[in-house]
């Protein structure tokens, strides 16, 4: 079994905030009927107050109750099994490394993304943050579709792929994995350490920087050029 990361602050913050309604609920029914049993004279205004004291806390318990089915627990981080590291091919012009470098940190930095690979033209151009000790992306079924339908394929929980294999040159217990074609010659892949983690607005962003970087390819890169540095 992968070693699970201890939860952050901010995950214990929201699961204490959860639980509020239901503790205060029953702290307010165990209180309303310790007054009824020691009061020796019940007034018709207490009686009303008990009442509604008795809603007021069944419905603070069934708040509770539903926030914990509602709003279940994100699952948890692992550590990656691999080294942290970065390698570019320093065949590229300068300009497109250094927009290549930033585009990856940006990736990391501001997603779940662990693992980033760049593949293009038959070339492995980019790999950076927590690797395995497979230098070279070799495409499988999954990225094979990929490249040949130009559109993203989403791994929400990489475990449950038998395909999974393919992705060897990211950690062996990478939970998740995108990939995002690279306009019509090329594929964009980050790995997550968290299953289901991507929002759809993660997807959005990615994908327009996956269209940013098929820009520079295009401009930076030309095809026969591309052709000539995959053989050298």
């Amino acid at each position: 079994m992968p070693d699970r990361a201890p939860k952050n602050k901010a995950e214990r913050d929201v699961n204490a905030v959860r639980l509020l309604p239901f503790f205060a609920g029953g702290i307010a029914g165990v209180a309303l009927f310790a007054n009824r049993v020691l009061t020796p004279v019940l007034t018709e205004s207490q009686a009303r107050s008990d009442v509604v004291g008795t809603i007021a806390a069944a419905v603070l318990i069934l708040v509770g109750l539903l926030w914990q089915r509602i709003q279940p627990v994100p699952p948890d981080a692992v550590e990656l099994n691999g080294k942290p590291g970065l390698a570019i091919d320093e065949n590229l012009p300068e300009a497109l490394q250094i927009e290549l470098a930033w585009a990856t940190h940006l990736l990391l930095t501001n997603t779940v993304t662990k693992s980033v690979a760049i593949y293009l033209d038959g070339k492995t151009l980019l790999r950076r943050g927590i690797l395995s000790d497979v230098e070279t992306v070799t495409p499988g079924a999954i990225v094979n579709r990929v490249l040949n339908l130009k559109k993203p394929v989403y791994l929400v929980k990489l475990a449950l792929y038998p395909g999974r294999i393919e992705f060897n040159y990211f950690p062996d217990n990478t939970q998740g994995i995108i990939c995002q074609p690279l306009g019509d010659r090329g594929v964009l892949l980050l790995g997550a350490n968290v299953p289901r983690s991507y929002t759809r607005k993660d997807e959005k962003w990615i994908a327009g920087i996956a269209d940013k970087l098929a820009e520079s390819f295009e401009r930076l890169v030309p095809l026969a050029d591309a052709a000539n540095t995959a053989q050298t």
